[in-house]
């Protein structure tokens, strides 16, 4: 388990721009990513207040371990990702001493590059993903709309639910969300139609990238899961609704997801959010105990005080000069009924070999009152409350134009507040077909 050091002092500061405490990307964060500059190549960097340190060119330079060199030559972060918890902490504490030093700043100063000045890519070559359903209130609200009194079917209190995505469509922040056809069939309706989605809707969820993988047939322990996650970032797992309703018997989730997922472009590393580690949430009396092999020693600190929220701007707002309206704010810690550890643990428990750069979503994570829902369809009750917004538009899903921004932050006493960044997409109509 990650432990604190040097790296996570309150009073260490840095001498870069914008890196200030409240800031995103103080020196406590250190999140990793992929940029380019205008027809430029494509490299790692690492967010620092205002700006992005080339890691390329530091280690070319000489300040790095020459060890790590060629990583950080490749346009995405597999190979770095795959050394493993150890290197990790080294370039972490590296870097720390670098940008909080002023003996480095002339050395440093020339390799920063305004995040304004950078397109910003996915950070790993997505292998696989995987979807998980691990947020206890989503699955109890929607399941609530299909079986009032059945919401949460029998085995979801004792497996992590889950579902093999599509990782050819999963993209960084900013990609356009273009809406997605196919088969829908309202309850009225003797037979289904072809077009596009009517209920298409967002869902904010935490993504997992995985550093060190393992052999197939070789199951990961769950207590050296925590090991295996290189760090976290925001996700957004699309969802036509319509499509989904009429598709997802028997074998779950198709088309209804599987035309884009964004995610946050910062691998935000375990390390650095070793201060925001907190116990599971207690099962409530009656629930199972978790079986062995999930049944974590780690779970005093298997949990994440992270902080997430949701905005939606509509075109009519944003030609107003209106603000984005907030549709929910509430805690990843207390949504998530099973842990990180344990996701890992119960993917390859099979067998199944994880590699560096899986990635892997938690599901929607919403908590237990109305303003912690992390998806329309909840906020909504499933299109029949709409949401009421500042210029009098209202919404029960999303409609071409709208923008919808997920943001998520940790803070506590004795800690500086670090952030994951932004994942943001704009809705575009329908493909013409």
């Amino acid at each position: 388990m990650n432990e604190l050091d040097e790296t996570h002092d309150a009073g260490r500061s840095s001498w870069v721009g914008g890196a200030e405490p409240g800031s995103d990307f103080p020196v406590q964060n250190l999140p990793l990513g992929i940029f380019s500059e205008a027809k430029g190549l494509r490299r790692p960097g690492v967010a620092i207040g205002d700006y992005i340190l080339d890691l390329a060119a530091i280690a070319e330079a000489g300040l790095l371990d020459e060890e790590w060199s060629e990583d950080f030559k490749q346009p995405v972060l597999n190979a770095w990702l795959a050394r493993g918890a150890q290197a990790h902490r080294e370039l972490r504490l590296r870097l720390s001493e670098l940008l909080s030093d002023e003996r480095y700043r002339d050395d440093l100063e020339v390799h920063l590059i305004g995040h304004s000045e950078v397109h910003m890519h996915l950070p790993c070559l997505v292998g696989d993903y995987t979807d998980f359903y691990v947020g206890i209130h989503h699955a109890t609200n929607v399941g609530k709309q299909f079986r009032p009194d059945n919401p949460l079917l029998p085995n979801y209190k004792y497996v992590p639910i889950g579902y093999h995505g599509r990782s050819s469509s999963v993209r960084a922040s900013g990609h356009p969300v273009v809406r997605p056809c196919g088969q829908r069939k309202p309850p009225d309706a003797e037979v289904p139609e072809y077009g596009p989605s009517r209920r298409l809707d967002y869902e904010l969820e935490l993504g997992i990238w995985i550093a060190r993988g393992n052999s197939l047939c070789e199951p990961i322990p769950i207590a050296e899961a925590a090991e295996h996650i290189a760090g976290y970032c925001l996700l957004n797992d699309w969802s036509a609704r319509d499509l989904q309703a009429w598709e997802y018997q028997p074998l779950g989730p198709f088309l209804a997801k599987n035309f884009l997922t964004s995610v946050s472009p910062w691998v935000v590393t375990a390390q650095a959010l070793a201060p925001f580690r907190a116990p599971m949430p207690e099962r409530p009396p009656g629930d199972p105990k978790p079986l062995p092999y999930l049944d974590d020693p780690n779970s005093d600190s298997a949990a994440l005080a992270i902080e997430t929220e949701a905005t939606l701007s509509t075109e009519a707002m944003r030609d107003s000069g209106l603000a984005p309206h907030r549709l929910s704010r509430g805690s990843a810690a207390s949504a998530m009924y099973w842990s990180a550890a344990q996701i890992v643990a119960h993917h390859s428990s099979n067998g199944c070999n994880l590699q560096p750069g899986d990635l892997i979503g938690t599901g929607t994570l919403s908590t237990d009152s109305d303003e912690g829902l992390g998806s329309l369809i909840e906020i909504s009750r499933g299109g029949s409350a709409p949401v009421s917004l500042p210029n009098g538009e209202t919404r029960g899903f999303l409609e071409d134009g709208d923008e919808v921004t997920l943001r998520a932050w940790c803070e506590r006493d004795g800690a500086v507040r670090i952030g994951l960044g932004e994942c943001s997409g704009r809705v575009l109509p329908a493909s013409a077909s």
